[in-house]
């Protein structure tokens, strides 16, 4: 089927009107397990074409057109999933695609990310997430507009904050009056920060190339080779040197002055297969069945079959899959644990 034609005007007016040179960076280094057996290292979970029809990596750059020309746009990806994530986004210059040589966690995704994109101190660099679903992209695009003009003129890094629906022990979670950010709470802390009126954490960071290099020399110098652009040795060595570290512990933690833009627009982690409670039909029983499933006396189940047919009988609360080289069953309750398989 072929693609879609997007319109790929380089930024909103008032970007022209003040020179603003922005450039999107999507991290994309997922490893797949989360989404098991759907996804694999190989194929993970950015490459699903599950929800919303077009892939989750598409998608997270579609969205942005309108800020951003897609030459404008890039990727930082492992150095095995180049390949798939250029056929994947071939619009997007083959060299703006770029691999880490091993996982390092996003403290030094977003420094290689600022180095490649930045063109100039006064450049506007914004990082986004590859695996996100989006369902409101006109108020996405306005809040990043407005995260973008608060970075061009000022010397801090701007997050966008999500308002939470629920206490959510799963994200991390902002305080819009400071900027602090607080790690992954329990139920209790959960409950506290929504009366507090803090906002998820979604890990969209917006900047200057100079606040993100200053951050970075200040709080994380280990990590300003990368971002400055200036490792002269192989990139593989440098990152045998680095420390396995997230952007949020490395500095915005440790830094703090972060701007916060608060957004509404629909967004979600879509983390686990819990998510096909949200984005696919139920039956009268309250199963979800994608493929060919068989449920019989059975409530409140997560049936994908995309190989050998499903067949449920007097079970409830479960996620089932099949594919043509694994099988999945899990209780939902135990979602959050997917990592657990692979520690075998």
């Amino acid at each position: 089927m072929p693609r879609a034609k997007f319109s790929t005007c380089a930024r909103f007016s008032y970007m022209a009107k003040n020179s603003i040179d922005f450039k999107a960076v999507i991290l994309a280094g997922g490893s797949g397990e989360r989404f098991w057996p759907l996804s694999t290292p190989e194929r993970p979970k950015q490459f699903l074409r599950v929800f919303g029809g077009e892939s989750l990596i598409r998608q997270s750059v579609t969205r942005l057109l309108g800020l951003v020309k897609f030459e404008d746009v890039y990727v930082v990806t492992s150095k095995d999933l180049v390949q798939a994530t250029r056929r994947e986004l071939p619009e997007v210059p083959a060299a703006n695609i770029i691999g880490e040589p091993m996982r390092r966690d996003t403290g030094a995704a977003v420094a290689l990310g600022v180095g490649a994109a930045s063109r100039g101190d006064r450049s506007v660099v914004g990082f986004f997430p590859s695996d996100q679903m989006v369902s409101d992209p006109k108020r996405f695009r306005a809040a990043v507009k407005r995260a973008v003009g608060i970075a061009a003129k000022g010397r801090r890094i701007v997050t966008l904050g999500i308002k939470p629906t629920f206490p959510a022990t799963g994200f991390g979670y902002v305080n819009p009056e400071n900027g602090a950010f607080v790690e992954k709470p329990d139920a209790a802390k959960a409950r506290g920060y929504l009366k507090k009126g803090y906002l998820w954490n979604a890990g969209m960071f917006i900047a200057r190339t100079d606040v993100f290099r200053g951050a970075f020399g200040s709080c994380a110098p280990d990590l300003l080779p990368l971002a400055s652009g200036r490792t002269h040795a192989p990139l593989r060595d440098v990152y045998e040197a680095l420390p396995k570290i997230s952007f949020d512990f490395a500095v915005l933690e440790k830094c703090g002055g972060v701007a916060v833009v608060p957004g509404e627009f629909g967004w979600d982690d879509v983390g686990s297969f819990a998510a096909f409670d949200t984005y696919f039909p139920h039956d009268s029983r309250g199963n979800v069945r994608e493929g060919p499933c068989t449920v019989v006396e059975s409530d409140s189940n997560i049936c994908v079959a995309r190989s050998a047919r499903i067949s449920l009988l007097g079970v409830s609360n479960l996620v089932v899959v099949t594919t043509p080289d694994a099988v999945l069953v899990a209780d939902k309750s135990r979602l959050g644990d997917m990592k657990k398989l692979f520690r075998k």
